[in-house]
Parts: C-alpha cells; sequence; structure tokens
C-alpha cells in the first residue's frame, strides 16, 4: 500500500508537469469526478461542511452540483501543485492577484515574520511559490508528518522545490516557528482542523469542536501577528486575501487569551470559507456530530494515500 501511494503521487505530478495545461486540467477534472463519486465518507463530509458554509439544507440537485465542484476544486489543487515546480516566474505572478498585501509587509517592517491562519481551501500553495518566486519573502509552512515516512519525505522534498521551508507538525514545531518569525519568514498555518487533537475548545460554524492553539500562542510568546488569509480560485487565476491581523494583547490568564483568540480566528476563518464553500477541501472529521454521522451511515473515516489525512495538503 505504502508503495503504491508513493508511485501514485509521483505519477501524478510527472504527468500534472508533462501534460499541456488544457489537458491536466480536463484529467483533473475526470478524476474529481470518479473521487465524488466513489468515496462515500469523503462525501458524506463535504455535503455536511458545504450546508455549514453556506447556512442552507442544500439537498438533491443543488447538493450533487455543489458538492462535484468541491471535488473539482481539490483536484485542481494538486494538478497545480504538481505543476508549479516548472512554472517561470513571470507565469506564477501573472497567476495571482492579491489584496491586504501591506499587512504582510508591515509585520516584516515591525521585525516579525506573520503567522498567517489559513483554511484548506483553494490553492495556497501557489500564493507561497508566489511569495518566494516573485516577492522574495521566505516562507516557512508547517505540515502534518503523515505515513508512510517516504511518501513525507517525497512532500517535504517537493515543498521545499517550491522554496519553502518545511517544519513538521510536532512537539519541535514550535521552536521552529519561532525561529523563522525572528527571520521574518512569513508562516503557514493550516487552523481549521486540530489535527493533533487536545486543542482549544471554540464555536465553528455553529458547532462546538476543537481548534489548534497554537498560533495564539506562538502570537502571545513572539509578539508575531496573526493574519486570517484565504487563496481562492478565480477562473483560471487565484486571488488571495489577507486580513488586518488580530488583536493579541494580554487581557487575562494564558489559557483565557488563548481561547479569545483562537475563537476570533475561527470566526475569521468561517468568513473567508463563506466566499467560496465549495472551495473548501476539508475532507476529514472536524466535529463531533461528524463521527456520530459517519456512524449513522455505516461509514467510518478512510485514511488517503498519505495514510492519516486525506486532505493534508
Amino acid at each position: 500500500m505504502a508503495d503504491r501511494a508513493l508511485t501514485a503521487y509521483k505519477l501524478g505530478s510527472g504527468l500534472a508537469r508533462a501534460l499541456p495545461a488544457p489537458v491536466a486540467t480536463a484529467a483533473a477534472r475526470a478524476a474529481s469526478v470518479g473521487a465524488a463519486q466513489g468515496m462515500r465518507e469523503r462525501r458524506l463530509l463535504v455535503e455536511r461542511n458545504l450546508r455549514r458554509a453556506t447556512g442552507r439544507d442544500l439537498r438533491g440537485v443543488a447538493l450533487r452540483a455543489a458538492v462535484q465542484r468541491t471535488f473539482e476544486s481539490y483536484g485542481r489543487y494538486w494538478m497545480e501543485s504538481f505543476r508549479l515546480p516548472g512554472m517561470s516566474v513571470a507565469e506564477v505572478d501573472a497567476g495571482l492577484t492579491y489584496e491586504g498585501f501591506e499587512h504582510i509587509e508591515r509585520a516584516r517592517a515591525e521585525g516579525h515574520g506573520p503567522l498567517m491562519v489559513i483554511p484548506h481551501l483553494g490553492g495556497w500553495e501557489w500564493a507561497a511559490f508566489w511569495l518566494t518566486r516573485v516577492a522574495d519573502v521566505p516562507v516557512t509552512a508547517v505540515v502534518e508528518p503523515i505515513e508512510p515516512p517516504e511518501l513525507f519525505e517525497w512532500f517535504v522534498e517537493f515543498r521545499r522545490s517550491l522554496g519553502m521551508n518545511v517544519v513538521p507538525l510536532g512537539p519541535k514545531a514550535g521552536s521552529e516557528v519561532v525561529k523563522g518569525v525572528k527571520a521574518g519568514h512569513v508562516v503557514c498555518l493550516l487552523s481549521d482542523r486540530d489535527i493533533q487533537g487536545g486543542g482549544v475548545e471554540v464555536d465553528f460554524f455553529g458547532e462546538r469542536t476543537t481548534l489548534p492553539g497554537g498560533p495564539a500562542t506562538l502570537a502571545l510568546r513572539t509578539g508575531a501577528p496573526i493574519l486570517p488569509c484565504a487563496v481562492y480560485n478565480r477562473g483560471r487565476s487565484h486571488h488571495c486575501v489577507v486580513r488586518p491581523a488580530l488583536p493579541v494583547e494580554r487581557r487575562g490568564t494564558l489559557r483565557e487569551d488563548v481561547t479569545r483568540i483562537t475563537q476570533h480566528v475561527a470566526t475569521e476563518l468561517e468568513a473567508l470559507i463563506r466566499v467560496a464553500p465549495e472551495q473548501w477541501h476539508l475532507m476529514a472529521p472536524n466535529w463531533p456530530s461528524d463521527h456520530e454521522a459517519l456512524a449513522a451511515a455505516g461509514l467510518r473515516p478512510v485514511p488517503g494515500p498519505d495514510g492519516a489525512d486525506p486532505t493534508a495538503q
């Protein structure tokens, strides 16, 4: 299984780079159709997330179409990510528009690399590549270690080829991020899922769940600003939105401050996701009710080829 997973990703990466862009796009769309039909567990979770993010009780044709668009967006994410290493600086620059970049510039001018809290949405790696290649801004990305180790190492090397400093999520991640902050790196933190467990309880899309408290803790520890951010697919290009820094001053105990700031992160992520809910690639249980819904349907989360999180980007 491990060898097949690694071979599949290498093959997908090679094909994405070798095929002309229109052909690669069509292939990604075709693969997403099969994925949407065959992955019942992930389809159920996508349905639930679409209802959460839209605030509507989607059903029937409207729900099926929205789910398919989510899988197509996810297929596009992988296809474009695999093609990035072979793209010129001019092509990367032409493929991104942005707003709020001044918040990043201000943070770095004040001596801190900002903590970018982002959801599993759109194509964040395109923006990270733009930062390193076009804006000449160093990027540190914290990623989830995945099984098997050989596949994880392949992903690490792939992201390093995009110019990122890759930090595995774990006990040493905090110190590595602090180094990045002090060096003026833009630090990318996927923050809409508590992967490790033991996070901070918040209200997220009207339900109680936990989200990682790391961004809040790091901001309080280092003085680095927290900048909510999302990268949306816009036609053939992408649009990056960077929100103003969240208030992170001390007001109470450390626990109280981390909880308050993490709730603020959750609220900002909600607003960013609601702009394009069909580009939200969260396909793993994220609320207690997700586990209950899977059990009621006789389903359980199926690990992706990464062996852990099927949406580990």
